[in-house]
């Protein structure tokens, strides 16, 4: 699912164009970058992120995860979670790099949503095996479109954070969300299995 996680991440470009625009232009981007093999793997993971950071409105997913838990921290703990999930996002799909294998992007749809947002559906193809589908679900922020949310096969990246941090939040709160992703952060490790953290074993 390698270009899903990559690409599944990306968003956005001047609201002038359609989100259709915004999410072929984002997945060009980063395929291009994926392509030149004979830079270092960290250059090439920089480059990525750039771009993922820039087109991702890192603010409202990091809204929608937490969901009504996020009117229940003060600035600076909004401020500290999103930064953190930025990272672990970064640490997470980062490592992904390595494994693109000239997968094929190409956008079959797009959808209307609530709250005036667009879902841009695609099919990743890859060389002898299934394709599969990479929904990007985008919002207008101001004269940009930026992705807020990224689909694969069915599971939202959102919702699939959103329960895995709904665990930690019940039972450590906000200080123990961010003791967990700070320290994922500082050692590099991506989550196991799925995209997100798991409340250690007590």
């Amino acid at each position: 699912m390698l270009v899903a996680a990559l690409l599944s991440i990306p968003p956005a470009a001047s609201a002038v164009g359609n989100p259709e625009d915004v999410v072929r232009q984002v997945t060009d981007e980063v395929i291009a970058v994926l392509k030149q093999k004979q830079l270092p793997r960290e250059q090439r993971q920089s480059q990525i992120l750039a771009i993922v950071e820039h087109r991702v409105d890192f603010d409202t997913v990091s809204k929608l995860v937490l969901a009504r838990h996020w009117k229940t921290l003060n600035e600076d703990q909004q401020r500290r979670f999103t930064q953190e999930f930025k990272e672990h996002l970064a640490v997470t799909y980062g490592q992904n790099v390595d494994s693109y294998h000239d997968q094929k992007v190409e956008i079959i749809g797009a959808r209307d949503e609530a709250r005036g947002d667009k879902t841009v559906q695609t099919h990743v193809a890859r060389e002898g095996q299934k394709p599969f589908q990479v929904d990007y679900r985008v919002r207008q922020i101001g004269d940009e479109w930026k992705i807020i949310d990224v689909i694969v096969e069915g599971v939202s990246l959102v919702a699939n954070f959103r329960s895995q941090f709904q665990q930690i939040m019940a039972s450590g709160g906000i200080d123990q969300l961010l003791k967990l992703l700070h320290e994922k952060n500082v050692k590099g490790e991506a989550a196991p299995g799925a995209p997100g953290l798991k409340s250690p074993a007590k």
